[in-house]
This record gives C-alpha cells, sequence and structure tokens, in this order.
C-alpha cells in the first residue's frame, strides 16, 4: 500500500495543479485532482507557489482549513465511492446528492464524518471503523 509522507503528498498535489495550469498531460489521477482543485478556487494561489506554502502547518483548532487535507479527502472519498467501500458509501452518496442537489456538497459532508471516524480511531487507538462512517452519514 502506497503511504505517502506529508512532503510527499503535498508535491502530488501542486504537481497535478502546475500541469493542469500549465495545459501539460496528466495522468487520471491527477486530472481527477486538479477538476478537485478546480472546484475550489480558494486554494488555486496556494497551490501555485510551492515554494511558499511547501512546509506551512495549519492549525487543528478549526480556525483554519487545511487545503492539503480537504483535497485528500475529496480523492479519499472519490475512491471510496468507486470502489463500493465501505459498502453502503454509494447509497449514501447519492443520498446526500440528492439532499444538497451538488455532489461536491455531498462529499463535504462526507469529510465530516471521514474526520469523525479517523478522529475516534485516534482517540481510541483503534483501526477505523466503518460502521461508524456509515452510520454518521445516514444522520446526515
Amino acid at each position: 500500500m502506497f503511504n505517502p509522507t506529508r512532503e510527499q503528498a503535498r508535491q502530488f498535489l501542486f504537481e497535478a495543479w502546475r500541469k493542469r495550469v500549465g495545459g501539460e498531460l496528466l495522468s487520471p489521477l491527477e486530472d481527477l485532482t486538479a477538476q478537485l482543485i478546480d472546484k475550489h478556487p480558494e486554494y488555486h494561489a496556494l497551490l501555485a507557489t510551492p515554494e511558499n506554502h511547501k512546509d506551512k502547518d495549519f492549525l487543528s483548532d478549526g480556525s483554519e482549513v487545511n487545503p492539503f487535507l480537504h483535497i485528500m479527502m475529496h480523492l479519499s472519498i472519490e475512491e471510496q465511492i468507486s470502489i463500493g467501500q465501505p459498502h453502503g458509501i454509494r447509497e449514501q452518496f447519492a443520498r446526500l446528492t440528492q439532499k444538497y442537489d451538488s455532489e461536491h456538497e455531498a462529499q463535504h459532508a462526507m469529510m465530516d464524518c471521514l474526520g469523525e471516524m479517523i478522529w475516534q480511531a485516534q482517540r481510541n487507538k483503534t483501526e477505523p471503523d466503518a460502521a461508524i462512517y456509515i452510520a454518521c452519514l445516514e444522520k446526515q
């Protein structure tokens, strides 16, 4: 399993955006990433200047959004939907898309639940529990 460092993950985002802006050929994953970045114009300047932001830390108190984490969570949710894991994720995505009338906003709602599952796993020192994730999505 690929487990990139923070630096590698950020570099991937910087490169995907650089290629998109420069009109270069992108791999399928880079293209998906660039499409997600396109939907977040508030991150364009940051991703266009890696020399200024590659080492930037973001507060975890909720006062600022970590754009790197945000885009990576979108990518995680895209993968979950594409492979249908955890079980029931596609149905929850479809329901939330209808509720919010937007796939993008549905993913934002899903991020809250994904973050909750990860937080609980870290707090309890356990593996992430898909049942917690799906239960949270059902309440959205």
